[in-house]
């Protein structure tokens, strides 16, 4: 066999029909660009914002750019979404998706309000609250002492803030016998204009309350505590004024007693669900951690020394418990407004 013979069977044979140009292969490429461009070029733009930083990044991000830009002034990108939603996964739920108009009928899940967020976790900057002038301590026999220890602590300080006082011995948020803190709390707002509130409420807790259908709920499985997180709701949006005053609301340190015990997580559990609508202006300060992180104890360690901070009663803070829940209270005051006093 000749050199010429074997290079002439190593040479495959053209296929057979129409042949192609090279011009069409470009006029191919140009038009995947376009149609690339027109339908996912914010796709473009988005991939060079999830690559690490470096040169290949560089690149798709420059290419991304005005794709993208092109893309966001188009409809093609919708039409392409809705053209392949047949392709879809059906065995992903049957329900609206999150592009869908929001539904308003009972079953619908409630819209997320922004004041769900404490912006200080968020790492932005909060809404400065109006200027603190008035601070309204209340709650039952709890807020005693800490009201007078919030009293003299701000009479202290540079600028001036008038504390009311405002305790009411022996009520509770799940009893309207003595008082209806329902209404009482439509009355602080109306009659005193806070521009803080602080809540200490909790000792006379446990009582049935009637639910949303009348049926009269015992303490403290989980519809006695939503009923309760229910009402503390209601006060904690009537002393937040619409997000225009602040709002700290304090949970209750264990008492000695163990059916109290179980009345006392069961309020605290339902304080801090009822707060999460809120949490831009309400603050759920938690006393007890502080006060009983293992289970009750009549003293800790302060300033290097054990110390007695419950009454003999097991339930409520003495005049050193009062001083150290003022601590934690006037911090967070300080977060919101900027600095009290001087101490």
């Amino acid at each position: 066999m000749t050199t010429d013979e074997r290079t002439s069977d190593s040479v495959p044979e053209p296929p057979r029909g129409q042949r192609r140009r090279a011009r069409d292969a470009l006029v191919v490429v140009f038009l995947s660009v376009v149609v690339l461009v027109l339908f996912e070029g914010s796709s473009v733009r988005q991939a060079g914002d999830g690559l690490q930083p470096g040169v290949e990044r560089d690149v798709v991000r420059a290419v991304g750019k005005p794709t993208g830009w092109v893309a966001d002034r188009l409809p093609f990108d919708e039409w392409g979404d809705d053209a392949l939603a047949f392709l879809e996964d059906e065995g992903a739920g049957t329900g609206a998706g999150f592009g869908d108009a929001r539904r308003t009928d009972a079953a619908a899940v409630p819209a997320v309000s922004p004041d769900s967020f404490d912006p200080a976790e968020l790492g932005t900057k909060p809404e400065p609250p109006r200027n603190l002038d008035k601070l309204l301590v209340t709650g039952d026999s709890l807020a005693m002492p800490l009201d007078t220890e919030m009293a003299r602590r701000l009479a202290e300080s540079d600028e001036a803030v008038e504390v009311e006082r405002d305790p009411h011995v022996g009520t509770g948020i799940s009893k309207t016998g003595l008082v209806d803190w329902g209404k009482l709390s439509g009355e602080h707002v109306a009659e005193r204009e806070p521009d803080a509130t602080v809540v200490f409420i909790g000792a006379n807790e446990g009582f049935s309350m009637p639910g949303p259908d009348g049926k009269e709920l015992e303490c403290c499985g989980p519809d006695w505590a939503a009923e309760f997180a229910y009402r503390a709701r209601r006060m904690m949006n009537t002393y937040r004024q619409g997000g225009d005053a602040r709002v700290y609301w304090l949970t209750l340190p264990l008492p000695r007693d163990p059916d109290f015990q179980t009345v006392a997580r069961s309020v605290n559990a339902a304080i801090r669900v009822a707060a999460e609508p809120y949490r831009a202006q309400v603050r759920v300060l938690d006393m007890a951690s502080l006060f009983t992180p293992g289970g009750y104890r009549d003293a800790m360690e302060v300033d290097g020394r054990r110390q007695i901070v419950r009454d003999p009663d097991g339930i409520h803070l003495n005049a050193r418990g009062a001083e150290l829940a003022a601590d934690v209270v006037l911090s967070a005051v300080r977060r919101d407004f900027g600095p009290q006093s001087n101490d």
